[in-house]
């Protein structure tokens, strides 16, 4: 087992990025911040809750107030009734899990799922820098390959960006349940951990459950609409991009297309019953359409459930 060791200087997005890539990062950055400021606004702060109740001050009773909130030594030492006043901690730690693996360098359309995955994480970490919240990343495949623990400058949001961009994965496969206990061993603290991958794995069921009773989970799912259905060119080889596994298929059989369907639609079945088991939050992203379209009905649904 690999254990990736944290960036010693991931506040330091600049110094020796290529001029080529830096600028790419920097154009994604102001799209997302664009987005993030017209669409989203405050939702996002009003959707996530903090770390709890931060003890503010102690003020003098007044008639009518709870007693239950009463600092009886604070009170013993003042002769009088004191209350403890507390205010929500509205600072949030939000975690990145991006899945680098093989499968995400599909896309039938004008983009690959990493593509999608980059620019979805990058409109979640602006959304949280720009609230004044940390971010963190972890990237993975079969191993867990990079993590940056979470901060809140601009420059380590732009650090989180260009390794969601340029990351040169080691790995091919998926492990969700690696990445997962991963989070657990480095973020002790509540945090909101959205987890962006197309969930082509298996056995991770466990650590899924584990991570949503201790954070704020939320299955981000990125699906290629071929992977939903196939059309009828004719034979085709379709390859596993993580076992390099290799078949010839008729799809100008209807049988064949309507078996891919079916196969298709019960792992989406399967995939949804485990995350509802779990108790985490799912949201689907069509990598042919916007991603911002199902981010803000998501923001907007947990802003109405709140």
């Amino acid at each position: 087992m690999v254990h990736p060791r944290p960036q010693k200087d991931a506040d330091d997005s600049v110094r020796g990025i290529p001029p080529d890539l830096l600028e790419r990062v920097r154009r994604l950055e102001i799209k997302t911040r664009r987005i993030v400021s017209e669409l989203f606004g405050g939702e996002y702060h009003s959707v996530f809750q903090g770390q709890g109740m931060e003890f503010r001050e102690v003020r003098e009773y007044f008639p009518g107030d709870d007693t239950r909130a009463i600092d009886w030594n604070v009170t013993a030492r003042m002769g009088s009734p004191y209350l403890k006043q507390y205010e929500e901690e509205r600072e949030l730690t939000v975690m990145i899990l991006a899945d680098l693996s093989a499968s995400g360098r599909f896309g039938s359309g004008e983009r690959m799922k990493t593509a999608a995955l980059a620019e979805l994480g990058a409109l979640l970490a602006f959304s949280a820098i720009g609230n004044q919240d940390k971010v963190g990343l972890i990237l993975f495949t079969d191993e867990v390959e990079l993590f940056l623990p979470p901060r809140k400058t601009r420059s380590h949001g732009l650090r989180v960006v260009r390794e969601l961009l340029y990351h040169p994965p080691r790995g091919r496969g998926t492990d969700l349940g690696e990445a997962l206990t991963t989070l657990h061993r480095v973020q002790k603290k509540k945090a909101v951990v959205f987890l962006l991958s197309d969930f082509l794995d298996e056995g991770y069921q466990k650590a899924l459950a584990m991570t949503s009773r201790r954070h704020d989970l939320i299955a981000m799912q990125l699906i290629d609409p071929r992977e939903r259905e196939l059309p009828g060119v004719g034979l085709v080889r379709l390859e596993d991009p993580e076992s390099g596994a290799e078949v010839l298929v008729d799809t100008s059989d209807p049988r064949v297309r309507e078996e891919f369907a079916t196969r298709a639609r019960r792992r989406q079945t399967e995939l949804e019953r485990s995350l509802r088991r779990a108790g985490c939050d799912h949201v689907a992203f069509d990598i042919s359409e916007s991603v911002v379209d199902p981010l803000q009905r998501f923001f907007l649904r947990r802003g109405r459930r709140r």
